[in-house]
C-alpha cells in the first residue's frame, strides 16, 4: 500500500516548495499540507496542541505517513529579532522563540511520530539550523534563536531514541536547509556568500535528497543541506 507524506508549515517558502516537490515526484498516495494560515481542516497552529492533535487524527484516517516534515521556524517578528548581546534579552521574546522553534515541533512529534508505519524506513524530520549547534558555535549572539534550535536538536535526539525502541528502522532527524530566500532570512541575506543563498525550490530538492540518503543509523542527528553531519 502506498503511503502518505505530511508537511507542517506548508504555506511557508520552504514548506510549500517541499510539498510541491513531493507532489511532482508522485511517490506518495497523498501529500498532507498543514499550516497556521491554512483554512478549515488544514489549519495547524504550533501554539495550539488541539489543532496539532486534530491534524494527526485526520492523517491517521488515511494511508500511513512514511514522511513527516516540520518546515517551520521563527527568527524575527515585528520589532523583535536575533539578540546581539545579553542586554537585549527579553523574556517574552525568548518564550515566543522557544514556543515556535522547539515546543511546537516537539508537540508535532508527540502526535505524529506514533503514526509512522512499522515497515520500511519512515522519516520524521524537523528544520533546525547550524546556529543551533553548540559544538559549531564560535561567534555567539542570536541567543534566543540559537538556544531554541539547540533545544529542538535535543528533542530530536530524545525522540529518535524513544522511537528506536518502537521500530528500529525509523529515522528521526533535524535538518539545516542553509540560507534560503524566504521571509525568515530576508533581513540577513545581504551577508550571505555568493552561491550560498538558495531559492526555496532548490532548498527543497536538496533537503529531499538528504532525506532519501538517510539510513536508520543516522537517526537522532543533525544534517546540513549537503548531507554533512553537524555536531549538536
Amino acid at each position: 500500500m502506498r503511503k502518505s507524506a505530511v508537511v507542517i508549515g506548508a504555506s511557508g517558502g520552504i514548506g510549500r516548495a517541499i510539498a510541491n516537490a513531493l507532489d511532482e515526484e508522485a511517490q506518495f498516495a497523498r501529500i498532507w499540507r498543514f499550516a497556521r494560515s491554512a483554512p478549515g481542516d488544514d489549519h495547524l497552529d504550533l501554539e495550539d496542541e488541539a489543532s496539532i492533535e486534530a491534524a494527526a487524527a485526520r492523517v491517521a484516517g488515511g494511508p500511513a505517513p512514511a514522511l513527516v516534515i516540520v518546515a517551520t521556524g521563527l527568527l524575527h517578528e515585528g520589532a523583535n529579532g536575533p539578540e546581539k548581546a545579553l542586554k537585549e534579552l527579553d523574556p517574552a521574546w525568548l518564550a515566543r522563540s522557544y514556543a515556535i522553534n522547539a515546543i511546537g515541533p516537539a508537540l508535532v512529534a508527540k502526535h505524529f511520530v506514533p503514526l509512522l508505519p512499522r515497515d520500511g524506513t519512515p522519516v520524521f524530520a524537523a528544520l533546525s539550523a547550524r546556529v543551533g549547534s553548540i559544538g559549531d558555535n564560535a561567534l555567539g549572539g542570536w541567543h534566543g534563536y540559537r538556544a531554541a534550535k539547540a533545544a529542538l536538536n535535543m528533542l530530536i535526539r530524545n525522540v529518535a531514541i524513544e522511537q528506536r525502541r518502537r521500530y528500529d528502522r525509523s529515522i528521526v532527524v533535524a535538518l539545516h536547509p542553509g540560507t534560503v530566500a524566504t521571509k525568515l532570512s530576508a533581513p540577513f541575506s545581504g551577508n550571505v556568500a555568493p552561491g550560498k543563498l538558495f531559492d526555496p525550490e532548490r532548498a527543497a530538492l536538496q533537503l529531499l535528497d538528504v532525506i532519501e540518503g538517510l539510513k536508520p543509523h543516522d537517526s537522532g542527528k543533525l544534517f546540513a543541506w549537503d548531507g554533512a553531519e553537524i555536531p549538536f
